[in-house]
């Protein structure tokens, strides 16, 4: 293994505090890091250092020379009337490839990551093929090391599962943020918690998501028993203090010093064991006993022209926790507004018990006023909170959440990501609530938060709707999941249950026989005339085509290599990943081959 980069003191400060500090360590060539720890811990900051484009308050990083890096961040900007075809073309800006490698580059991208139109505009496509794009662009640049900053969020479940198969075994290596635990088990061999708790300032562990459960658990249990044994140490050295013994001779002296340093240790090791930025808290219930809280029945909606969904029966009771997934764009904010109240169903009824008390989070947190503070957003009228029959002041509840007390006067739009979402559920906590609607609630939220946020749903009586990318939370809290884009709308008793169905129904099968005769063909609408673009794209392809073709012989005849052939894990590679996707490009080439030369 070869280090691609390494860190040396680095620390970050943000507003006067310290987010991390005196931090050490190296990124080798087959590295696979997930960098996770609290909101606020400065994770994206360091991130960004380590890509080469944000500044760091202390220490160097150190790149081996003529590494390619890349980056993608949180959120993706695409302006203007760039297509998607030309925003990946724009990212091979630089590179020393001709332009028949580069059309073969961005087919290859095309078929990579589903893109169905090339022509569509960047800008208007959703958060999740925003994602993929933002994604595609990076992986054509063949970086030696890729770094990437929450790139689930936005993608729906297909998409995290699409990225999964690229970071299983990619030829770079990568360092991901992200709080998808499932993720983290599927895709990294090495884990890096950014946390103060921890003495150096993280916890680095080889393996996944498990393996790091464990090294974390043993960790704490050690903190525990350290903290235990200073106590009684310290207690000890107070009482010998205590009996006013002279400081006069070098033993006592040295004895002072030792006392000092025993509680200035045990102070630290106390800071540390109480870090925590979980939401210890659950939401409200109202104590309603109605059996039937939502009665939905032949729900129909179109947009747009299409069908999103029809003949939908729904009824919610207290204690279904109900799993709401789909692609993006399949249905399921819409189905929301429907049950919510706040859009008409083209066809069928929705029934809600009287007085039915909702709570809804929405995915773009519209419960927030960014132009306040943070302790008016809690408390607007008073320094106190009023939760479960119970007053709070607002700075204990602010803790509760994970918010320091030096944070209640910053304002709303100045919080992170992740903190915006606890304040946005800090906030739905102190309502009431028969049903919970809860749109993507996990989006930015660290792992305790995450794990909070679980306890307070599973633990909530009345009935709930859980629209989210998160397998993990789906899997744990869910005791039903509806199923929206894939056909008819349809109930599965867990998420489980659900992708045992989709592995059986995408696992290979025989490929069926040709039919005898063709069916009739629908009336064809006129071809649309070729563009000067495409002109120039048509005189082009051939010599595009045989790059790709000779591509296909180049993986083949790698494959058929002595030392390739003796090599299990390279020869499964090409044979499961390269060589079906060069073949399908060269197949996505002859088939747009044939639709310019008919529109000639």
């Amino acid at each position: 293994m070869a280090t691609l980069l390494s860190a040396q003191g680095i620390e970050a400060r943000s507003g006067g505090r310290t987010l991390f500090t005196g931090l050490t360590f190296g990124i080798e060539d087959t590295e696979r890091l997930g960098l996770i720890g609290p909101n606020g811990a400065g994770k994206s900051t360091m991130l960004k250092a380590l890509a080469g484009i944000g500044d760091l308050s202390g220490g160097t990083v150190s790149m081996r020379r003529g590494l390619q890096v890349g980056y993608v961040a949180q959120d993706e900007a695409f302006e203007g009337d760039q297509t998607v075809e030309q925003a990946l073309f724009a990212a091979l800006d630089g590179t020393t490839l001709d332009e028949t490698e580069k059309v073969m580059h961005v087919e290859i991208a095309l078929a990579q990551c589903d893109f169905a139109d090339r022509n569509q505009k960047a800008a208007q496509l959703s958060g999740g093929w925003k994602k993929r794009l933002a994604i595609a662009q990076q992986l054509l640049k063949e970086p030696d090391v890729l770094f990437l900053d929450e790139p689930t969020n936005h993608l729906d479940l297909q998409g995290v599962e699409w990225l999964e198969e690229i970071l299983e075994n990619p030829p770079f290596a990568f360092v991901v943020i992200t709080h998808d635990r499932y993720f983290l088990e599927n895709t990294t061999t090495k884990l890096m918690d950014l946390n103060s708790a921890y003495a150096e300032g993280y916890l680095s562990v080889k393996g996944g998501y498990s393996e790091y459960l464990e090294a974390k658990a043993a960790y704490l249990l050690a903190q525990g028993r350290k903290q235990d044994s200073l106590e009684s140490t310290a207690k000890v050295e107070l009482a010998w203090l205590r009996r006013g013994a002279r400081a006069r001779s070098t033993k006592a002296k040295g004895r002072i010093e030792d006392a000092g340093e025993v509680f200035a240790e045990l102070d630290s090791v106390k800071r540390r064991n109480a870090e925590k930025l979980a939401m210890e808290s659950g939401f409200s219930a109202s104590g309603r006993q109605t059996k039937e809280l939502l009665v939905a029945k032949n729900l129909s909606k179109t947009l747009g022209g299409r069908e999103l969904f029809a003949g939908l029966d729904l009824t919610l009771t207290p204690g279904l926790k109900l799993g709401l997934v789909g692609l993006n764009g399949s249905g399921k904010t819409t189905l929301l507004r429907l049950l919510l109240g706040t859009l008409e169903a083209d066809t069928g009824t929705v029934k809600r018990a009287d007085g039915l008390r909702t709570v809804f989070f929405s995915q773009n947190r519209d419960n927030l006023d960014f132009n306040v503070t943070l302790r008016n957003a809690l408390a607007p009228a008073s320094d106190t909170i009023s939760y479960r029959n119970s007053t709070i002041h607002v700075t204990g509840w602010a803790k509760k959440f994970g918010f320091r007390e030096d944070q209640l006067g910053s304002k709303v739009g100045t919080l992170s990501g992740g903190e915006q979402a606890r304040l946005a559920i800090a906030k739905l906590m102190l309502q009431p609530a028969d049903l919970l609607v809860l749109d993507e609630p996990t989006n930015d939220l660290d792992l305790a938060s995450l794990g909070s946020l679980e306890e307070g749903m599973e633990s909530f009586p009345g009935a709930l709707i859980l629209v989210s990318h998160d397998r993990f939370i789906l899997d744990k809290v869910c005791n039903q999941v509806l199923v929206l884009g894939e056909g008819e709308p349809t109930f599965y008793a867990d998420f489980t249950q659900w992708t045992e169905h989709r592995r059986r129904r995408t696992a290979p099968t025989a490929a069926p026989k040709a039919p005898k005769a063709a069916a009739p063909s629908a009336p064809v609408a006129p071809l649309r005339a070729l563009s000067t673009a495409e002109r120039r794209e048509l005189s082009k392809i051939e010599e595009t085509i045989h790059a790709a073709e000779e591509k296909v012989s180049e993986i083949e005849a790698r494959m058929a290599a002595p030392e390739i052939a003796t090599n299990a894990a390279e020869l499964q590679r090409l044979w499961a990943k390269e060589l079906p996707t060069a073949k399908a490009t060269v197949e996505r080439l002859y088939a747009r081959w044939e639709e310019l030369e008919s529109r000639k």
